[in-house]
């Protein structure tokens, strides 16, 4: 019996660089192309944009990046900074395996006893995560109203609770990242409704997936940031969605959790 272990980077809690992340990374490094490198590693198509669009949702700067032209139409490719943390990663991957043989070497299994030490680990469902910064916190003993700035720049209007704030021990330039389900965002062509939502961001529709009742909408808000919304297939073809149309995404200050 033998010692092994997966290497997954985290962050904020959830995972960000996994095994088979990093081999689509690396096939999209190979091939140039997001299709291509879903057959390669392998996964479904939507599955890997889904996994370019958190990772880039999460990190500092993007690690995948579209390219338009060029012979074959454009297609993607890793940025500088997906680049070294694929070389950063295969390091770590060196050392860790260095580190398990050693374990090996020193542990006897077979002839010892040990016990099983579970991680309880919540899992959070809510579909949008994105990393931000503090700009702004305006606070009283019961609420707490923080502003956070994302890679995007569009201002995300979040409030908590005062106790929340003084248990994550959110500050001013903190990094943070912005929680909120996709069933809590609603859409309109317009960007003049009446309606209480503090948060109104602009996108384009780059992704509708439908069924007999809901649809699943996908929106670029910046060149390397999405958000998801849920809402009913009716809802999509009242407003007339489709691809590459703009659309503004309404969320409510009290929709959105922080974390940290």
């Amino acid at each position: 019996m033998n010692i092994s272990s997966n290497l997954t980077l985290e962050l904020f809690d959830q995972p960000f660089l996994l095994e088979k992340r990093i081999d689509l990374l690396l096939a999209i490094k190979e091939h140039g192309s997001i299709s291509k490198a879903a057959k390669a590693v392998p996964m479904s198509y939507k599955t890997a944009w889904d996994a370019i669009d958190s990772m880039n949702n999460l990190s500092a700067k993007a690690l995948v990046s579209k390219e338009t032209g060029g012979k074959g139409g454009g297609g993607t490719a890793l940025t500088s900074y997906g680049e070294s943390i694929i070389n950063t990663y295969l390091l770590l991957k060196e050392e860790q395996k260095r580190f398990m043989e050693k374990l090996n070497e020193l542990t006897n299994i077979d002839t010892g006893t040990f016990k099983t030490i579970g991680r309880l680990a919540m899992q959070i469902s809510a579909r949008n995560q994105i990393i931000g910064r503090v700009d702004k916190i305006v606070s009283n003993e019961v609420n707490a109203n923080i502003i956070i700035v994302p890679k995007s720049d569009h201002e995300l209007f979040a409030n908590i609770t005062y106790d929340a704030l003084q248990s994550l021990d959110i500050k001013k330039d903190d990094e943070v990242i912005a929680i909120f389900n996709s069933n809590n965002i609603l859409l309109s062509t317009s960007s003049d409704i009446a309606i209480s939502a503090r948060n109104k961001i602009k996108g384009i529709i780059k992704d509708i997936t439908k069924n007999s009742t809901n649809s699943e909408v996908t929106i670029d808000i910046s060149e390397n940031e999405t958000i998801t919304s849920i809402i009913t297939t009716g809802a999509v073809k009242n407003l007339r969605l489709e691809v590459g149309k703009a659309v503004y995404a309404y969320i409510k200050s009290n929709d959105i959790m922080v974390g940290k």
